[in-house]
């Protein structure tokens, strides 16, 4: 009785922290809490008396592991890779360079040129986000859109209360479009993609991008826009 019990216990804990890894990081979580569960069941078994029973059924699995074993921890090793090509977009500025987390929709950005430049923007504070946002105004456009974006998604509309320009004349024209076309590197880093990507793949980043950022689901213009051009730079 108190085995089954430390097993529930043991299994609930388990089922908790998977629940809260990232999809990205899923599979290999799976793969570490086989692995502990299998290294306990061996202990449990030896400390009984019956470790007899492992070697009898890992003589019995062997060839079926010798196949799906190494597929399993590729997948896992590939993990990272699929998600530097799936998992990341970067969107850039003159001033401003952002990421935006595609399983989390979570944005994140850097300062390239500027008094503030090198700085990340989860580092500024209220009153700096407003000078920055004056500056790009005031230098690049695009970079004005992109910051406000950002400050939609991470704060919602309680930003704009505090800023005069946008309660004169609303938002820096957020529907535009960006000051020039991409190339096509900047389009792949936009979806996420690598070079050489498929039609399909094309197709499923841009699908999955928009039901992150589309205005419909809290997104933004903006960056909806520059998604679409993406796409359209690289199918042609």
């Amino acid at each position: 009785m108190p085995l089954t019990l430390l097993v529930i216990v043991l299994s609930v804990v388990a089922w908790l922290w998977l629940r809260n890894q990232p999809a990205s990081q899923r599979k290999p979580a799976i793969l570490k809490l086989a692995l502990i569960a299998g290294i306990g069941i061996v202990v449990l078994l030896a400390v009984t008396g019956r470790l007899h029973f492992v070697f009898a059924a890992l003589a019995f699995l062997y060839p079926l592991l010798r196949r799906v074993l190494p597929s399993l921890l590729s997948g896992a090793g590939n993990g990272g890779a699929e998600g530097k090509s799936g998992n990341q977009s970067r969107v850039s500025s003159d001033i401003l360079e952002m990421s935006l987390d595609h399983d989390s929709g979570a944005m994140s950005g850097k300062i390239l040129k500027g008094p503030m430049a090198g700085r990340e923007l989860a580092d500024l504070s209220e009153s700096e986000f407003l000078e920055l946002l004056r500056y790009c105004r005031a230098q690049d456009q695009d970079s004005a859109r992109l910051l406000e974006t950002y400050l939609d998604r991470r704060f919602g509309d309680s930003w704009r209360a505090d800023d005069e320009a946008s309660s004169d004349s609303g938002t820096s024209g957020e529907s535009g479009n960006s000051g020039g076309p991409l190339t096509e590197n900047e389009a792949l880093d936009i979806l996420g993609l690598e070079p050489g990507a498929s039609r399909e793949e094309i197709i499923r980043a841009h699908r999955r991008m928009m039901q992150k950022v589309h205005p419909d689901h809290g997104g933004s213009n903006y960056l909806a826009a520059r998604i679409n051009e993406a796409k359209e730079c690289l199918l042609g």
